[in-house]
């Protein structure tokens, strides 16, 4: 005879499983379109490129070729002499909705 205890840790443990197998395939989904993203050149031909694609953006992109920083290069504090720029920038803003049933924002 099972016991309603062993029940419910079955049933919790077949809910977490299946949770973190769908988290997994989602970020493996991620890993193999950054694996397959494009290898594109530091060159004139850049921006041209970018003002072409489908909503002027290219979702994952490798880009090859030496980048300048505007003013001074970002250094990594874990592993000396690595350093790297910042290209863009983005924010993303959250609109805030007023609920008159709680009246709060």
């Amino acid at each position: 005879p099972i016991t309603p205890g062993e029940l419910l840790c079955l049933g919790s443990s077949l809910a977490l499983s299946g949770l973190f197998y769908y988290l997994y395939r989602r970020k493996a989904r991620v890993v193999a379109r950054i694996q397959e993203a494009p290898k594109l050149q530091v060159d004139d031909n850049l921006p041209s490129l970018v003002s072409a694609a489908e909503g002027r953006c290219l979702p994952y992109v490798a880009l090859e070729g030496i980048v300048l920083p505007a003013k001074a290069a970002l250094t990594s504090h874990y592993h000396e002499g690595l350093q790297g720029v910042i290209q863009k920038l983005l924010l993303k803003e959250h609109r805030l909705i007023w609920n008159s049933l709680v009246r709060s924002w």
